[in-house]
């Protein structure tokens, strides 16, 4: 019947576009993001889809980019290192996972933006790295909303605290803030955490009168939800790529 599997007619999206072309799977990724965004009065245009292809195949991505993806988003350096010559060079990419600071200089020039500075420590590794490099990286600040032992960020309270000394770091450009819910059954358990993040995100930018127009929040399974709450970067891979054979949360 027009080529439908109806054995997945009873699946959770998420798995039925695993089971698709990438092309197909971008194309219901998009119309999700669109939906999203008109229901909470947005439009479209004011969300980047930020590709998660870390693990899979330069093959896989080139799909992607044949059906117009053009930013992507890797966690690991030296991957990323092995993959971005191999696909044309006006292909963006941002950093998505935990960055260790041995990593930082190979790392500041491959990536457009680096979605996950998770404490001071790192964000003065960046600083120094980028002004002995020449270069004025954009970043985002993790924030571990929940307070997870086995995640990385600032706590929202540490945040605010540590925010002057952040803004003093004359090389990073500083443009939002990025957070990863803890995993859960229902996409709406994670919206109490991006209110949050972005709550934090606008009492930041009153008490220190800044901009930080950038909210990196949503994975395949609540990017919905997150874009609803404000988001303008969605990370989505497994939606799109499909199950990846080593994978930690679910980008």
């Amino acid at each position: 019947m027009g080529g439908v599997d109806l054995s997945l007619a009873g699946e959770p999206p998420a798995l039925q576009f695993c089971m698709s072309s990438i092309a197909e799977n971008l194309d219901r990724v998009r119309d999700q993001i669109a939906t999203a965004a008109m229901k909470s009065g947005r439009s479209a245009d004011e969300i980047e889809l930020v590709a998660i292809s870390k693990t899979h195949p330069v093959e896989n991505v080139r799909e992607a980019i044949e059906a117009g993806q053009t930013l992507f988003g890797e966690s690991r350096v030296q991957e990323a290192r092995a993959k971005i010559p191999e696909l044309p060079s006006n292909i963006r990419w941002h950093f998505v996972g935990h960055l260790q600071k041995n990593k930082v200089r190979p790392a500041l020039p491959l990536f457009e933006m680096i979605h996950s500075v998770d404490s001071v420590a790192l964000a003065h590794d960046i600083n120094r790295i980028a002004e002995e490099e020449g270069l004025y990286p954009r970043v985002l600040l993790e924030v571990n909303v929940a307070g997870e032992g086995s995640k990385f960020g600032f706590a929202p309270g540490q945040l605010r605290d540590q925010m002057e000394s952040l803004l003093a770091l004359p090389r990073l450009s500083i443009e939002g803030l990025m957070c990863i819910p803890p995993v859960a059954e229902e996409s709406e358990d994670s919206r109490k955490f991006f209110v949050e993040v972005r709550g934090l995100r606008d009492s930041l930018e009153k008490e220190f009168t800044l901009k930080l127009p950038q909210l990196s929040m949503g994975m395949t399974q609540d990017f919905s939800i997150g874009i609803e709450e404000g988001a303008t970067l969605v990370r989505v891979g497994t939606a799109i790529f499909g199950e990846r054979k080593l994978r930690k949360g679910h980008l």
